[in-house]
């Protein structure tokens, strides 16, 4: 009986450990031959298509420097922005490339890198607008325009309690478009995005409100049982942080707006 019982646990933890090697995400990428990257359709500087319709942004240029660190291709998959974790848990990526803050609650689905930039989030309006504080902009009927399912969301409705919040699904343009149309007198966004994205849009349209919330690292993440890839992501973070490459992308894309002249 002990030796059958023994037999059963050696079957057991063989047939575990060839499930664990046949569900390891990283060498199902390099046999494939390609890396299947969930990115935002439309969120510059981050992730968008330029004017030559070829995908750009920060994320993007560090995907492709992934693939070509692993000695594999590169396929973007495009997704609104509330479309992007579930595309990563039903197995349609490898891995999400956004500028997405590891929160708790999102934790609880996905495992996230170490941050690759820090962020914050502020108010834009009109320019000329009457808003001046928080205190003006927490008022009834002020309607603050958000990207559902984005951290501006969630802290939007924790800082804000007589304003109107506005969800809106898609990209952030979607938001300045919503304030210069009439439909929302606010966004509420990560600021780096909402500068970027506003050089699309005539020139002193809108302005920033004094004040900066929500400071946060953004990160890639993957699958929680994609333990392998988790860590050569890491680890690939950290080479080309000491080496500088990571310095140069942020740098020309979101640090700067060098990228408009190109793309």
């Amino acid at each position: 009986m002990r030796k059958l019982l023994i037999s059963v646990l050696v079957a057991v933890f063989t047939l575990g450990f060839v499930g664990m090697a046949a569900a390891d995400t990283v060498a199902e990428i390099i046999k494939r031959g390609e890396l299947r990257v969930a990115c935002q359709t439309q969120g510059p500087p981050m992730s968008f298509v330029d004017k030559k319709g070829k995908r750009s942004g920060a994320v993007i240029e560090i995907a492709r420097l992934m693939a070509k660190e692993m000695g594999v291709k590169v396929k973007f998959l495009s997704y609104d922005w509330d479309g992007l974790i579930p595309s990563l848990m039903a197995k349609k990526a490898d891995i999400l490339a956004a500028d997405m803050t590891p929160t708790l609650m999102r934790s609880l689905k996905v495992s996230f890198t170490v941050g690759y930039y820090d962020v914050y989030a502020a108010f834009f309006a009109k320019k000329g607008a009457k808003y001046k504080s928080l205190s003006d902009i927490d008022q009834p009927g002020v309607r603050v325009a958000v990207l559902l399912g984005s951290t501006g969301e969630t802290d939007a409705k924790k800082l804000l309690k007589k304003a109107e919040i506005k969800s809106y699904k898609g990209g952030g343009p979607m938001l300045i478009n919503a304030v210069l149309g009439g439909k929302a007198d606010l966004v509420f966004n990560d600021a780096c995005s909402v500068v970027a994205q506003l050089a699309d849009f005539p020139p002193n349209s809108m302005e920033a409100i004094p004040g900066k919330y929500s400071e946060f690292p953004v990160s890639f993440a993957v699958r929680p049982e994609d333990a392998h890839l988790l860590r050569w992501t890491n680890l690939f973070f950290f080479w080309i942080r000491s080496d500088g490459r990571l310095q140069t992308i942020n740098d020309y894309w979101i640090n700067t707006l060098e990228w408009r002249k190109d793309h």
